[in-house]
């Protein structure tokens, strides 16, 4: 047996056995898991019909953002800059757009994986890129406004460093590890 077909056996074993062993486990400690179940999905339900103003307005000033050609003009501007610090062009409105929306930074990683290839060095920036940052604004828009929380004092500027050193270690890993093509 290959170690893929074992790392395979292993994770469906393993998720098989969370997923049957916790309500288990639950249920012989004598908690109610099917009604536990119920009233979690009910605040959950809850919290995502008060989020739901937040999530449309970020997903419109977004689109507003893309549809403008803002980001276009941008990564024209900004070139000389990104050709310094080693990062391809073509990744900066996933750059931009990831504290914004991961839905819109998946969006955007698909397109450059589509247009220069999965194994390319634009795309494997991008998927690093992708998977060393956050969505900072989307997480205080949607967490911090669910609990009416209005200053966010130090969150902001803490998150929007560590998205600069996620998009600069991504680019600076990559380069080590896969080198530019």
């Amino acid at each position: 047996m290959d170690w893929q077909a074992l790392s395979n056996e292993v994770s469906n074993w393993l998720f098989l056995t969370l997923v049957a062993g916790i309500p288990l486990y639950r249920a012989i400690r004598k908690v109610k898991v099917y009604e536990t179940f119920v009233e979690g999905a009910k605040e959950g339900f809850q919290i995502a019909v008060k989020i739901i103003p937040y999530l449309v307005a970020i997903l419109v000033a977004i689109g507003m953002f893309r549809a403008s050609g803002a980001i276009d003009q941008l990564s024209a501007l900004l070139a000389p800059v990104l050709a310094w610090i080693g990062m391809p062009p073509e990744t900066l409105p996933l750059a931009i757009i990831r504290p914004l929306s991961g839905s819109g930074a998946n969006g955007i990683m698909a397109e450059l994986i589509n247009e220069h290839g999965g194994n390319s060095f634009i795309a494997r920036v991008a998927a690093t890129m992708a998977g060393s940052t956050e969505t900072t604004f989307y997480v205080l828009a949607v967490y911090f406004g669910s609990v009416n929380i209005r200053k966010t004092r130090h969150a902001v500027p803490a998150g929007l460093v560590a998205d600069a050193v996620g998009i600069l270690a991504a680019v600076w890993v990559c380069r080590i590890i896969f080198g530019a093509s």
